[in-house]
């Protein structure tokens, strides 16, 4: 639905983010055709912990926006 609602509106990409503990929906985006194009820490006690969050993209194609 999303990806829907977003190429419909002329949009080039969808992004998302996720917990490196939410490995179900690790598996679900990239069965998606989502693909993890970083992470980061949310915070200085993420960083010592070593807790990091992954970003996904999913390319549409050629949109406006």
């Amino acid at each position: 639905e999303v990806l829907g609602f977003a190429r419909a509106r002329g949009f080039g990409a969808v992004v998302l983010s996720t917990s490196m503990v939410q490995v179900a929906a690790q598996r679900l985006y990239e069965g998606q055709g989502f693909r993890r194009v970083g992470s980061s820490y949310p915070s200085l006690l993420g960083t010592l912990l070593n807790f990091q969050i992954f970003h996904y993209r999913y390319e549409l194609g050629d949109g406006a926006k």
